[in-house]
């Protein structure tokens, strides 16, 4: 902490252009790595080999565009004249600008360690701070090794600190400490309490999700069903944006469902070195989580369309039809490859089990009538709706951000680097009112 503060203060006189000349180099030497970091995410948190490569690249680039936007955002102020307003002449000048907060606090999750990291460092330090980042224990080495790639960008030594260990352990040191002027959090419910320690600092919050899919009688089934299976079941379903409820009208029900079950049997099950698309969760207690809502499915009636299976870590993608309100995956985010399916017979039925959530991440709504999908997206309290497509995260630069518990403040590259600055006012003051061509 006390490293980050004092490089903060050169770090704040570094030219804005130098700054976004160390972001770019970062971001080359980072695509550079891509395998090795690739490999660590495989081995860390299970992610698919392909999808690890991706997201090393897509870091890459999240920080070539965090320079450029940055440059162009913290390049511009503004400037007023105190004769709009009534009852004032034209006697002052007041000029603003964008001026960095101090130490940011950085914590991303362990499904994008890079990506969500990244995300955090580029935009905190083009506009002048500097990051202490702390990990997720699972995901720790892929985040060193990405740090690593700033260092060898040649950034100050201090300017960004990687502090690993547990949560439970020095998560609280962290979050309350008086040098932190900004948390940037990704994860769980771990971050409610976060904000209720933190003080009088900005905070940047995304918490998860309970994603519904609206599928409407005139939906497009094959495109609902492969959306279903990209959003609901890739990596495993341990994502904030996957489906993770399916809301359908009872006429087109029985058809979705069987589109959706053909192409579950499709899925590849296994480790992944082998590039599969449904691999282990990521820890043993997440595992018993998910297998607890199975059984509670199970238990009130819910249809099982494929037999649950499990293997240590590993379980099988399930999709579970005939889902009732009072079943916990109704309204419980699973994290794993588990999506229940609730029929409907009103679309006004499915904006209710939406809005009743206490998330508010994203939605998605699918149908050929577009009066149709903007009425119930403005209806869905939820920070963003995807029309006719699965939930997403990106491209990075769109904003981000959910309602409720889903989170506090918005997301992406222009609103992070706006987050991570406060405005600066200096006023000069005339002797006699001034007007140009007066």
């Amino acid at each position: 902490m006390e490293s980050a503060k004092s490089a903060q203060k050169a770090w704040a006189k570094t030219p804005l252009w130098k700054r976004a000349e160390l972001l770019h180099k970062a971001a080359a030497i980072l695509k550079e790595h891509k395998a090795p970091i690739a490999q660590c995410l495989i081995k860390e948190i299970a992610k698919p080999a392909k999808d690890s490569v991706t997201e090393v690249v897509r870091s890459g680039d999240l920080i070539s565009y965090t320079a450029e936007e940055g440059v162009r955002i913290l390049g511009e102020g503004k400037f007023l004249v105190s004769d709009s307003f009534p009852g004032n002449d034209r006697t002052k000048y007041c000029l603003t600008s964008k001026i960095p907060l101090g130490v940011v606090l950085a914590i991303p999750p362990f499904n994008y360690p890079v990506n969500l990291a990244v995300s955090k460092i580029g935009p905190a330090l083009i506009a002048g701070n500097s990051l202490v980042l702390k990990p997720p224990t699972q995901g720790a080495v892929s985040c060193l090794h990405m740090v690593h790639c700033f260092h060898l960008a040649g950034f100050p030594k201090g300017l960004i600190s990687c502090v690993t260990g547990k949560g439970s352990e020095i998560g609280d040191f962290l979050t309350m400490h008086p040098g932190v002027n900004c948390i940037s959090f990704t994860g769980g419910d771990t971050g409610i309490a976060i904000s209720k320690k933190a003080g009088m600092i900005p905070l940047q919050m995304e918490l998860g999700g309970k994603d519904a899919c609206i599928v409407l009688e005139d939906a497009d089934l094959d495109l609902v069903a492969a959306n279903i299976i990209k959003g609901g079941f890739s990596y495993s379903g341990q994502r904030c944006t996957a489906i993770k409820v399916v809301l359908v009208m009872e006429s087109v029900a029985d058809a979705l469902v069987e589109k959706v079950k053909a192409r579950v049997a499709k899925l590849r099950v296994g480790p992944p070195e082998n590039d599969c698309d449904i691999t282990p969760v990521v820890t043993e207690s997440s595992a018993n989580f998910i297998e607890g809502l199975v059984l509670d499915a199970k238990e009130k009636g819910a249809t099982f369309c494929q037999q649950y299976k499990r293997e240590g870590n590993l379980i099988w993608p399930l999709l579970l039809d005939n889902v009732r309100p009072d079943m916990r995956i109704a309204w419980e985010e699973p994290f794993g490859p588990i999506l229940p399916l609730i029929r409907i017979n009103s679309v006004e039925e499915g904006i209710y089990h939406c809005n009743a959530s206490n998330f508010g991440l994203q939605g998605c709504v699918f149908t050929k009538d577009i009066n149709k999908a903007v009425l119930i997206s403005d209806a869905m309290e939820t920070g963003t709706v995807q029309i006719n497509s699965a939930p997403a995260r990106g491209p990075d630069h769109f904003p981000f951000q959910g309602l409720k518990e889903s989170g506090i403040g918005s997301q992406g590259i222009t609103n992070s680097i706006n987050m991570m600055t406060k405005v600066k006012t200096t006023v000069i003051n005339l002797p006699s009112p001034s007007y140009t061509m007066g």
